[in-house]
């Protein structure tokens, strides 16, 4: 889609990602205006002209996550209502996304929810990173370029010289062994998996752990971490059956109030986490133990490829 100029906005949830994209591909941050009406309701006003444009709003939907979200869709309104050629919604950060099926009677499927309410809001195109379940990309009915930080950790874990024989690449859960597998191939080193159960919502339990993790420097993976409380108790059972060390990584940084304590207090060495969701931890003690890596390039990147017609699907690994 060359024909239209490409232009970058931002909401209010993650303005430095969103600087850093547009610093990143060299085309500067669209003027907007965002503010409460005294009720609390957003006001949202455009403040320059979108007609004809390729539209990307960079709006990870973070933590306030309601106030992000509606932010989001008052934004897609805004610029389908100014006649721009495309809008597509750049979502580094996908909330609702962990009710994905209904396990129990009478629950919601909050991630096919907020599908619908983008798509029936105006969005013409989605770009997700690391998604927290596969399926997601199927409740819409617009298309959806799905990327993946794990080539981004794994080359920061590289670097660190966590690979190779020495090193384990852990998945927290069943449901993660993809993932672990795939920085397992990429790192040339062991996979492991720990069973769990969850008896309640940010509730866990490690149950075993399949894989030989003695003398290894372990590295869980997931797609986010939230309250910490996963991570941190399969950092205990890995280190109660002989693991070396243990390093933690994520895409997603949500850190729910005191997570970075419980950091503090397990055998994780470090966290390693991508900048998806905006830190609040820098005057905690335990900062120093958080690596961020920026994904600015990788989502650049794709804007680019996504504005002129290419291959997205080029940028990453097809194992990922």
């Amino acid at each position: 889609m060359t024909s239209s100029e490409l232009r970058l906005f931002s909401g209010t949830s993650n303005p430095q990602l969103a600087s850093e994209i547009a610093q990143h591909i060299g085309v500067p941050l669209g003027n907007l205006m965002s503010t409460r009406f005294s009720d609390g309701e957003i006001r949202v006003q455009i403040e320059e002209s979108a007609r004809g444009n390729d539209i990307f709003i960079i709006q990870p939907t973070c933590a306030p996550v309601n106030d992000s979200l509606m932010e989001l869709l008052i934004l897609i309104d805004a610029f389908r209502r100014a006649s721009a050629a495309r809008i597509t919604c750049v979502l580094p950060y996908y909330g609702y996304a962990r009710q994905d099926k209904k396990i129990k009677p009478r629950e919601p499927v909050t991630a096919r929810l907020v599908a619908d309410l983008l798509t029936e809001s105006g969005a013409s195109r989605v770009v997700c990173l690391d998604l927290h379940a596969q399926q997601i990309q199927g409740f819409f009915k617009l298309p959806v370029d799905h990327l993946y930080a794990g080539p981004i950790l794994g080359r920061h874990l590289m670097a660190e010289g966590l690979a190779g024989a020495s090193a384990c690449v852990v998945s927290p859960d069943e449901g993660g062994v993809r993932r672990a597998l795939s920085l397992a191939e990429m790192l040339g080193a062991r996979l492991a998996t720990i069973a769990k159960r969850r008896p309640e919502p940010n509730k866990v339990e490690v149950v075993e752990i399949i894989g030989d993790v003695r003398g290894k420097d372990c590295i869980l993976i997931d797609d986010m971490i939230d309250t910490g409380g996963s991570i941190c108790h399969g950092a205990e059972g890995l280190m109660a059956r002989g693991a070396k060390s243990v390093v933690a990584c994520c895409t997603h940084a949500v850190f729910s109030p005191g997570a970075i304590d419980r950091f503090a207090a397990s055998a994780i060495k470090r966290v390693i986490v991508t900048n998806t969701i905006p830190a609040q931890w820098h005057d905690h003690p335990w900062a120093p133990n958080i690596n961020v890596l920026s994904v600015a390039p990788l989502l650049g990147d794709a804007i680019q490829r996504i504005h002129t017609g290419d291959s997205v699907s080029a940028l990453f690994d097809r194992n990922w």
